[in-house]
């Protein structure tokens, strides 16, 4: 069994290599389409059954189980919520609005890229800085949910009707590409734990996350191999996009310090807040743009350009957490703390 220094250290190693197979995935994609645009296409049609086995795993690998850990948890759970649902979307509406409002279908991609906390890969983000992961784990089923059932109501607030927003289209989308997904791998997540050894069944959970970022990159590539001249025509408008994401992770950061100035939160909360609130779901958005707005690669293009900051970005603020967090815990004494849950 690994130790506890062994695991921090092979997380640390298999995020940065989730960048690393972004990276690739835009370049390999775009010189394919550009090279060989017929391959481009071909790889193109391959979308939809990419799709969908990435849907299922990202089902898969949550813990349905962690949501009996709220019980007690309810305090922070609201604060988390308030800010993920309510006011990092107002703020990221605020940003994308001020950089690139002239471009609409980019500036669509950028606010659902903006919208969506993340369910996957900020939990290890929060281990790695000496966050709550127990708590953590009970925001995965969540969040999951509610960005699910809001995205229609979010698409509707904050895009102008700049691309086609019928509910009832999107809500029959959202049932054949996401419900009914979501459903069996829930019922297949409880069979295999039920008929497997908890270690086993453990391993099996993280196999299924470790293959996501492949899956990623495979949708990445496909993307751009069939769309890259289209993406390319805007690459002029992504600097001022890198600088909105830049602005909005400033933000966010700033944001979970106030909150946890405001409640006093100790830093083992602190860590798991600043996580969560930087951290975005583009895969999962990604995933559901495809399917409710079919044919819009620039949508697409800003949310992948999103992605391509956040795993940096939330390294560094790893880096800062723990930096600081010795001082933090020596100016917040948890037993001095008011009681929030």
């Amino acid at each position: 069994m690994l130790n506890p220094s062994s695991t921090v250290a092979l997380e640390s190693s298999f995020l940065s290599a989730a960048t690393l197979v972004l990276i690739g995935s835009i370049l390999v994609g775009s010189i394919l389409g550009h090279l060989a645009p017929d391959a481009g296409l071909q790889l193109g049609m391959l979308v939809d059954y990419t799709l969908l086995v990435l849907v299922s795993l990202l089902f898969f690998g949550i813990r349905f189980e962690s949501l009996k850990l709220a019980a007690g948890n309810w305090g922070f759970i609201a604060i988390a919520l308030l800010a993920n649902f309510v006011i990092v979307p107002i703020l990221g509406y605020g940003i994308a609005s001020l950089f690139i409002f002239d471009h609409p279908l980019l500036f669509v991609g950028l606010v659902i890229y903006f919208m969506a906390p993340c369910t996957d890969w900020f939990l290890g983000f929060t281990r790695l800085s000496g966050g709550n992961v127990a708590l953590g784990s009970t925001l995965l089923p969540i969040n999951m949910i509610l960005q699910l059932v809001l995205y229609p109501l979010y698409l509707q607030l904050f895009t102008h009707q700049i691309v086609e927003t019928n509910v009832a289209l999107i809500g029959i989308s959202m049932l054949q590409w996401f419900m009914i997904p979501l459903a069996i791998a829930f019922l297949f997540h409880q069979i295999s734990r039920m008929l497997l050894k908890p270690s086993a069944f453990e391993n099996l959970l993280q196999r299924a996350d470790k293959t996501i970022p492949w899956l990623i990159g495979l949708l990445v590539l496909e993307i751009f191999a069939a769309n890259v001249h289209i993406i390319l025509l805007h690459y002029a408008v992504f600097a001022w996009m890198l600088i909105a994401v830049f602005i909005f992770f400033l933000f966010t950061f700033l944001l979970s310090e106030g909150l946890t100035y405001l409640f006093r939160l100790p830093y083992a909360e602190r860590a798991l807040l600043t996580m969560t609130l930087a951290a975005r779901n583009a895969p999962l958005m990604l995933v559901v743009s495809m399917t409710s707005l079919p044919g819009q690669p620039l949508i697409y293009a800003a949310l992948i350009i999103g992605m391509l900051l956040e795993l940096p970005h939330l390294t560094v603020l790893q880096r800062l957490l723990l930096i600081t967090q010795k001082r933090y815990q020596h100016r917040n004494v948890p037993g001095n703390l008011p009681k929030l849950y």
